[in-house]
């Protein structure tokens, strides 16, 4: 039975913005797909329905489990992850020009989503483990450097540029806070400016080609306005066609003639922002903001290092899929494949974030135990 104190350190101001994202991301979902519904499969916003049932199992498990008892099996769910990510390569299912997902039992899932996730949870055990009182050397740095390094080249072996972004930025604001050596970083970022022209040719030469055309086409989406410029053009028509008020809901044209591609999924931002206008945009900005402000408030607040680590890992995979979605409808972002968090349709990455926010709600509650 759960004791009225655990009930009542929780944070259910946070819950109830979560939920409702949640239901908003299901309506938005069933607004997109509704006209497309069709055979014997279940529509698609019943099965988002399922996934948040479960994901919602995995956000209370992990408000349950305490976050140093998470951390204690950080390198096994690390090593799994790259065992799923090795398996995506010799048996993966593709899709839109990519091997990113695995079937086991019927069941299909993005291993990527969990490698993003456990290569935060390794970092923070590390970090905590060992310490520097004075900042990190470049042989201290060598092992979570190898950490970052795995998941990355085979998440873009995938290819899954967007992740393998993610999982780099995250991991960089981690070695960020821990701190390293002043002049070990001084040194580091001029060897960078120095090297960033030969890496970025590496880089480009080991793009796929629709990579290449996607970061050609976000410079300008103009040159190719039917071709790899489509999407994110029809992306702005139906974010402006929304206007101040919008359209109202099960009206957004541009997702029901089928002119917005990926509409429940990477541009679902657009079909909310043409069907509720500027003002609803303004207010679920307004609840992510809430919610992400409440995330690094949770870090802050932690009682010990790790559970700062761990909250600002999470919350800030939760804020760069926020920014970088957003920004691709928009179009100041290149098109990289990430979803926007409870919105889009899918149960890897829903599942693995009401995971990853439950683990912030027990890093509060043990907060508020031992404040």
């Amino acid at each position: 039975m759960i004791k009225k104190s655990a009930i009542a350190l929780f944070d259910w101001t946070a819950f109830a913005i979560i939920i409702f994202i949640l239901i908003t991301g299901v309506l938005t979902i069933y607004s997109a797909t509704y006209m497309n519904t069709g055979g014997n499969t279940a529509p698609l916003y019943l099965k988002q329905i399922g996934w948040i049932i479960t994901g919602m199992l995995f956000l209370f498990a992990g408000a349950s489990i305490d976050y140093q008892t998470i951390s204690k099996y950080a390198y096994p769910l690390y090593a799994l992850s790259l065992i799923l990510l090795i398996l995506v390569i010799f048996i993966g299912n593709s899709g839109f020009g990519a091997q990113r997902w695995l079937s086991i039992g019927g069941l299909t899932f993005q291993p990527s989503e969990l490698a993003k996730l456990a290569t935060a949870l390794a970092l923070t055990r590390y970090f905590s483990d060992y310490p520097a009182r004075y900042g990190y050397t470049v042989k201290e740095l060598l092992f979570p450097g190898g950490l970052i390094a795995l998941p990355v080249l085979l998440v873009l072996k995938q290819p899954d540029l967007g992740t393998a972004l993610i999982t780099t930025f995250v991991s960089l604001i981690l070695i960020y806070l821990v701190r390293v050596r002043s002049r070990l970083f001084g040194f580091s970022t001029l060897l960078l400016l120095m090297l960033f022209p030969f890496a970025w040719h590496i880089f480009w030469e080991n793009l796929k080609e629709y990579q290449k055309t996607r970061l050609l086409t976000f410079i300008n989406p103009a040159a190719d306005p039917t071709g790899t410029g489509y999407h994110v053009i029809q992306s702005k028509i139906a974010i402006g066609s929304g206007g101040f008020w919008g359209k109202g809901v099960l009206e957004s044209t541009q997702s029901h003639l089928n002119f917005l591609p990926a509409r429940h999924t990477d541009f679902v931002f657009a079909v909310f922002a043409e069907e509720w206008g500027f003002f609803g945009v303004l207010v679920l900005l307004l609840l992510y903001v809430a919610l992400i402000s409440w995330g690094f408030d949770v870090a802050l607040k932690a009682r010990d290092r790790l559970g700062m680590l761990m909250a600002s890992g999470i919350i800030s995979i939760f804020a760069l899929y926020c920014a970088i979605n957003i920004g691709m409808t928009i179009g100041i972002v290149p098109v990289v494949g990430i979803p926007l968090p409870f919105m889009s349709y899918g149960g890897t990455s829903l599942i693995t974030t009401l995971f990853s926010l439950g683990i912030l709600f027990n890093i509060k509650k043990k907060s508020y135990l031992f404040s």
